[in-house]
């Protein structure tokens, strides 16, 4: 499965505003938002890149002010990590992946798919996608403060064959939502899983998760991947049908 999470990491960031490909590696960049976490490279599965490739990498992100960083399936390209370390990246995190396939997805004991819970939304209005964006910021205790930039990203991915999917919350806003990248390669990430804390241990993360799993199975992708962090995520997307398969690796050069 790790040739296949990789080969989508590629194919997904060749999809951003401004990619750009050098040295078996491709990077996403979208001029509308300096993250780290949207502006990112991956490696092209099974390269062996040489230390002018990773300099070339790292220019590619210093003239346009960004730190050098990439996520990438470390046992799709063995050859990476090293290369990196020697140009001096350092490791930011190491995040298991969990894959869910039609044949466990779990039923609800009445035969339909996906676990039952709050009801799921797509996004119709601007409204929708800027109560998301907001919803999630709170969700992830601020790790990016909501924009009309961020609303907008969410827009195109349900626009451009991805999905978003939220629970409405009492007072109209978002409760919680996630979304998935349109497929490719035959997978899809589905991704940014966060529920508000007035309204966790509500089924809200395992309700959105199935739904965003269940579209894209529909949209013929084999297989949707995501990645989680301590035991309590696992549990939930354990009870939807999601299996441990991997590791992905992130890494950055300060400085």
């Amino acid at each position: 499965m790790d040739i296949a999470v990789q080969s989508f990491a590629v194919a997904n960031l060749r999809r951003r505003p401004a990619a750009v490909e050098t040295g078996g590696f491709v990077a996403g960049f979208d001029p509308a938002t300096t993250s780290p976490y949207v502006n990112y490279a991956t490696p092209v599965p099974g390269v062996r890149p040489t230390d002018r490739d990773v300099a070339a990498l790292i220019e590619a992100f210093r003239e346009r002010g960004l730190t050098p960083r990439l996520e990438f399936a470390p046992d799709a390209a063995p050859a990476v990590a090293p290369a990196l370390r020697r140009a001096g990246f350092t490791t930011e995190a190491v995040h298991a992946y969990m894959v869910c396939t039609p044949g466990t997805l779990t039923p609800r004991p009445n035969g339909h798919r996906a676990a039952a819970g709050p009801a799921v939304e797509i996004p119709r209005t601007d409204e929708d996608y800027a109560a998301i964006d907001a919803a999630l910021s709170e969700a992830f205790a601020g790790d990016f403060t909501p924009s009309a930039e961020g609303a907008a990203r969410l827009r195109r991915t349900q626009e451009n064959g991805g999905a978003v999917r939220f629970v409405r919350a009492p007072d109209g806003g978002c409760a919680g939502a996630a979304s998935c990248s349109a497929p490719a390669v035959g997978t899809s990430e589905l991704a940014g899983v966060g529920t508000r804390p007035a309204f966790r241990g509500r089924g809200v993360a395992a309700s959105v998760t199935s739904a965003l799993t269940e579209a894209m199975f529909r949209q013929g992708a084999r297989s949707v991947w995501l990645e989680y962090s301590g035991e309590g995520s696992r549990r939930v997307y354990e009870r939807v049908g999601y299996r441990p398969q991997g590791t992905r690796l992130y890494m950055s050069l300060e400085g």
